[in-house]
Parts: structure tokens; sequence; C-alpha cells
């Protein structure tokens, strides 16, 4: 079953609280989506170490429920 927009932006905003989050859903239909977050525990971090970060926090519905995220993540 595909993931609800609200429940990944959710499980995001639970995972970074002070972050900035936009999520688009780009194909319509739950599977595939566009994450933009903005946190400052990412400064100093490289972009793969932040990306680890967000796929960490969604590690138990990545490749299953969430078939793909696209990321867009920086420091503000």
């Amino acid at each position: 079953m595909p993931v609800a927009q609200s429940e990944l932006e959710a499980r995001l905003k639970a995972a970074f609280p002070e972050a900035d989050i936009v999520v688009e859903d780009l194909a319509g239909d739950g599977d595939h989506y566009k994450a933009y977050i903005s946190d400052a525990g990412f400064a100093g971090m490289p972009k793969v170490r932040q990306h680890q970060k967000v796929y960490a926090a969604l590690s138990d519905i990545m490749g299953g429920a969430l078939h793909a995220l696209a990321l867009e993540t920086r420091a503000p």
C-alpha cells in the first residue's frame, strides 16, 4: 500500500522537528515523492550523510510502501 503524503510529512517532521520540510508527490501515485528538508542539524555534514539520516528515519517503509524518494537537503 502506498504512503500518504501526510504520513510521509509527519514522519519527517517527527524525525527532524526543527526542520523546514516540503514534500511533493511526483507521480500522484503515493509511491514517488520529493522532499525538501532544511535543518540546522545538517550543518557541516556532507550531502551523503544528510541523505543517510533521512533514509534512516524512513527505513521501515523505504523500498516497500515508499518506492522512491528524491531528496534536497541543506542547512539553513
